[in-house]
C-alpha cells in the first residue's frame, strides 16, 4: 500500500504542473451550397503551401504592436498543410460533386484538374477578423479544364476569444476559400 502510494504520489504532482491547456482543435470547413456542375469530375488537391507561422502546430493571433502570438498552448490536431488541403477537398466535393482527394492522386487515372493553394496570410488580427489571403492554380494535367491562376482576399469575423473562436474562423474562410474555387472552375 505504502509503496503503491509513493509510485501514484509524484505522478498527481506532475499531472498538476502539466500545461492546462493542451487542447488541440480540428481543422475544418463550413458547409456550404451547391453551384454548377463543373467539367472536371476528378480534382485532386495539393498539400497547401503556408508561411511558417501558419504551418506550426501552434495556433496564433495577432497581439498588441502587430506581432503574432501562440494562444495558450493551443494546437491544431492535424498538420496545418494536411489539414487546410483535407478540408477545402471536402468543402469542393459538396459544393460540387466532383470526386475531390488531397495529394497524392489515389486512382489509376489521373485527376481532371489540379489545385495548388499558396497562402500569404492566415491568422486571427487584433481588430476580430481572420484573414486568409493567398493565390490558387488550376492545373490541367489531361488538358479537360482550362487552366488559370486567381488570387483571393477573405476576411471572416472571429467571434469571441481563444483558439476555437479563431478555428471557427478558419472553418468560415476555408469554406469561403471552396466556393470561389468552385465558382473559378
Amino acid at each position: 500500500m505504502i509503496k503503491a502510494l509513493s509510485l501514484t504520489l509524484p505522478l498527481a504532482v506532475l499531472a498538476a504542473c502539466a500545461p492546462a491547456n493542451d487542447a488541440r482543435y480540428l481543422i475544418t470547413a463550413d458547409p456550404g451550397e451547391k453551384v454548377a456542375n463543373l467539367r472536371s469530375r476528378t480534382i485532386e488537391v495539393r498539400l497547401i503551401s503556408l508561411p511558417s507561422y501558419a504551418a506550426a502546430s501552434d495556433i496564433v493571433a495577432e497581439g498588441g504592436g502587430g506581432a503574432l502570438f501562440a494562444l495558450g498552448g493551443a494546437q491544431w490536431a492535424d498538420d496545418p498543410a494536411r489539414g487546410m488541403a483535407a478540408a477545402l477537398a471536402r468543402g469542393l466535393a459538396e459544393r460540387t460533386g466532383a470526386s475531390a482527394a488531397i495529394e497524392p492522386w489515389p486512382l489509376n487515372t489521373g485527376p481532371d484538374a489540379r489545385l495548388d493553394v499558396r497562402v500569404d496570410q492566415a491568422y486571427a488580427r487584433a481588430d476580430g477578423v481572420f484573414e486568409l489571403t493567398g493565390q490558387f492554380a488550376v492545373s490541367s494535367p489531361e488538358g479537360t479544364v482550362r487552366e488559370f491562376v486567381k488570387r483571393f482576399d477573405i476576411r471572416t469575423p472571429v467571434s469571441g476569444q481563444g483558439p476555437s473562436a479563431t478555428a471557427d474562423a478558419l472553418a468560415k474562410a476555408l469554406a469561403e476559400l471552396a466556393r470561389q474555387i468552385a465558382l473559378a472552375m
